[in-house]
């Protein structure tokens, strides 16, 4: 049964190989357009996927915290840097968000600053003052973890620890949509 298998893995892999070149990229561009139009922008679209947990030290504090210490709550993790330019519109609107939010004790924003100077951070955020918590990972191991490839990106992180979407950039009317996400899992739970 497993020489089978194999030889029929064999002969496929062979029969590949022998394929036309350009029947390859074309097939591969294929799979590469099916697999960029699943939506992953909102929630419920996808299956539940854990966000990794972390724990970072705290701007400005001696203390650390962690996403588990979130979990029943919804949480939007915003990685961000002081050379990010649609962080500069990001933060604020963010703040403005969060602190709308936040009244009903079940949601919260974590922001993970990347900048590799602690100062960075801290001349942005005189300038764009925000209102939660603002983590520091001047090593990258968290945005490694959670497979980030541009800035700003966040995560929305539902009240089971699960990303429920991810948001790449920063455009007009982003903010709003968060909002709807937001609404949608408080009514989920309820």
């Amino acid at each position: 049964m497993i020489l089978t298998r194999l030889l029929a893995s064999h002969r496929a892999t062979q029969a590949l190989a022998e394929a036309p070149r350009l029947w390859r990229i074309t097939g591969s561009f294929s799979v590469a357009c099916l697999l960029a139009s699943v939506p992953f922008t909102t929630p419920d679209a996808h299956a539940a996927t854990p966000a990794p947990d972390f724990q970072l030290p705290v701007l400005n504090s001696d203390s650390t915290q962690s996403l588990s210490e979130y979990r029943g709550m919804i949480v939007y993790v915003d990685f961000w840097a002081s050379w990010c330019g649609p962080c500069r519109k990001s933060l604020p609107q963010l703040s403005k968000l969060r602190n709308e939010l936040v009244e009903a004790g079940d949601f919260e924003v974590l922001a993970i600053n990347l900048d590799a100077k602690t100062e960075d951070a801290t001349r942005f955020l005189s300038q764009f003052p925000v209102s939660y918590p603002v983590l520091l990972d001047p090593k990258g191991k968290t945005p490694e973890a959670y497979g980030l490839v541009g800035m700003p990106t966040s995560y929305l992180i539902d009240q089971k620890g699960n990303i429920v979407s991810k948001h790449e950039g920063f455009r007009d009317g982003d903010i709003e949509k968060l909002r709807k996400e937001v609404e949608t899992l408080r009514k989920a739970k309820q």
